[in-house]
């Protein structure tokens, strides 16, 4: 990990890319707002959490063992984000 103002950048662009998905998602295919309303609040959640998880390290965990987890978390919550956007039909 380089530093904590880059992790926070590609937090914050994926996060970015994940809204504009939605968001075309939604134009393009007759879907339920409420789904996509909700999918949009899941979405900016997660990214608040992950920042503050960034920003706060947990005492008492070595720095490279917390950033490899935090990571490894994202990765999963985008992944199942990216299965709910697929699922919006």
């Amino acid at each position: 990990m380089a530093n904590k103002r880059i992790l926070k950048k590609e937090i914050k662009l994926v996060c970015e890319s994940l809204l504009t998905e939605s968001i075309a998602q939604s134009l393009y295919d007759s879907v339920d707002m409420g789904n996509v309303e909700a999918l949009l609040y899941s979405i900016l959640k997660t990214q608040s959490e992950y920042l503050c998880r960034v920003s706060h390290v947990e005492p008492g965990v070595k720095a490279k063992q917390y950033f490899q987890c935090l990571i490894k978390d994202f990765d999963t919550d985008v992944s199942n984000i990216i299965d709910q956007i697929n699922n919006l039909h």
